[in-house]
């Protein structure tokens, strides 16, 4: 690992824990090892190293996770509409940088606009577009009843977003959580299966 990615590492994990105003660039320099004038060689400042996280953060989970704008194949089953949605809901409950990026985001979300709209956009608007989108291109291949696409996505993500924050919590019911979003997952097939 580079010295310019132990910085993005530990600045992480210090803002995740303690919060961005609450992370000096003294803290990450010591838990990297190097004084705190050599950050100045990889980064400006304090925000350029939450910029660079953020942005960061954006590309794995878009190319881990999806989005409205990144679906590759509507399901052709429920079946596979339920592993693609384990599959993505596993990434975000278990990958180590979505994790603190989520901690620290619904940490700081009333402190910064910026954060409030990326953590708005994670835990709500962007899974509700997405998952209306894939519902929607089920219902026209016939697999899932007519209805409001976006209303049964709403119905299908609230949960899971409420399972995974009670997994970023308490680590420990992950297992768990992951057993009741299935669950949740197969319930919502059930009901609008056509």
């Amino acid at each position: 690992m580079s010295t310019k990615e132990k910085i993005l590492d530990e600045a992480l994990t210090l803002f995740a824990k303690n919060g961005y105003d609450g992370t000096s660039m003294e803290q990450i320099a010591q838990m990297v090892g190097i004084k705190a004038p050599s950050l100045y060689k990889h980064f400006k400042g304090k925000q350029e190293i939450l910029d660079t996280l953020i942005d960061m953060a954006e590309r794995r989970y878009k190319d881990n996770f999806g989005s409205a704008d990144n679906i590759n194949v509507i399901p052709d089953s429920c079946e596979e509409f339920i592993e693609s949605a384990l599959k993505s809901t596993g990434f975000t409950i278990s990958d180590p940088m979505i994790r603190k990026i989520r901690t620290f985001l619904v940490k700081e979300q009333f402190r910064n606009d910026r954060l409030a709209q990326i953590t708005t956009f994670h835990q709500i608007d962007g899974l509700q577009k997405m998952y209306a989108r894939i519902m929607a291109g089920m219902m026209e291949k016939g697999l899932l009843k007519k209805g409001d696409p976006e209303l049964m996505a709403l119905e299908l993500i609230a949960p899971v977003v409420l399972y995974v924050s009670k997994s970023d919590r308490q680590p420990e019911s992950q297992k768990q959580a992951m057993e009741i979003i299935e669950k949740h997952i197969r319930h919502i097939c059930e009901i609008y299966r056509s």
